[in-house]
């Protein structure tokens, strides 16, 4: 939590102004952050000082390790994140490549989970993790990622946060997941709880034990209908203790969370928050 609202008082105190030609809003602007977690001792990173709909992070990241591409099936497993992007972005909803209603395009999972090969086919690059894991196996390479340059047309959205790296040393699971675009009043809320469940679930599943999680920033930002909020609100509230997330035991395979995991078996105990924030979202 402290790190969280260092960052947050370093872009107020230190941060420069630029223009998001998307959005059409200027953001207050930091280059350059890094978070870290300490999942082993459980420190559950979640926001404090405001109320944070947790269950909402852990099922995106639950639709991300299940390739979704679809605001529907987001929704289905409880998420509306991806309601905006998919219907009311003026440039998705023109482009040849959506498909409907709710389309997504190629996003996060959907391109993680079948990454083109330039001779043809594609790469479940989760599948691959997983197995080498599960057999004690780190080639170094361990990396899920979203980011494919030539697909960034077909879908609603670049990956903001679009790289996760795992790491197994001595019996211990860790992860260095890299966000090129954040928004911190309301994207790191969310990001911060997905870095640290998806370590968790990924050292669960594999049979090790979960380590740190460290999470790069490269552009961090708050931006200008959210600055208000944040200095004169968010900033001056004192945070509470971090509170402790329960994963239930029975997950113990890459197909247990594709197919029958839902909301109800993840626990947060011991949260107390101040009363909710409506910071603005842009599209």
């Amino acid at each position: 939590m402290k790190q969280y609202l260092d960052l947050c008082q370093r872009i107020v105190n230190e941060g420069v102004w630029v223009n998001n030609k998307r959005t059409g809003k200027s953001c207050l602007t930091v280059i350059n952050a890094d978070i870290t977690y300490n999942v082993a001792e459980n420190e559950f990173p979640l926001v404090t000082t405001r109320k944070s709909f947790w269950k909402s992070a852990i099922a995106e990241i639950l639709g991300y390790i299940r390739g979704y591409d679809n605001a529907a099936d987001f929704r289905k497993i409880g998420t509306k994140t991806w309601d905006a992007n998919a219907n009311e972005n003026k440039d998705w909803l023109a482009n040849p490549y959506r498909k409907g209603t709710d389309d997504c395009g190629l996003i996060y999972g959907k391109i993680g989970r079948n990454f083109p090969k330039p001779d043809g086919g594609s790469v479940d690059l989760l599948r691959q993790i997983v197995d080498d894991l599960s057999q004690g196996i780190d080639n170094r390479g361990e990396i899920y990622t979203f980011y494919h340059p030539g697909a960034f047309h077909m879908g609603c959205l670049r990956p903001c946060m679009y790289s996760h790296h795992f790491s197994l040393l001595d019996g211990t699971l860790y992860l260095n997941s890299t966000q090129r675009s954040c928004d911190v009043p309301l994207g790191l809320n969310f990001n911060m709880v997905q870095v640290f469940v998806f370590l968790a679930l990924m050292a669960q599943i594999t049979g090790h034990k979960p380590g740190l999680a460290f999470h790069k920033i490269v552009n961090a930002h708050i931006y200008e209908d959210q600055l208000d909020l944040m200095r004169d609100v968010q900033l001056k509230r004192t945070p509470y203790p971090s509170p402790q997330l329960t994963i239930n035991p029975d997950i113990k395979t890459l197909e247990d969370l594709e197919t029958w995991v839902t909301l109800d078996d993840f626990e947060v105990q011991g949260y107390q928050h101040h009363e909710a924030i409506r910071y603005p979202f842009s599209v």
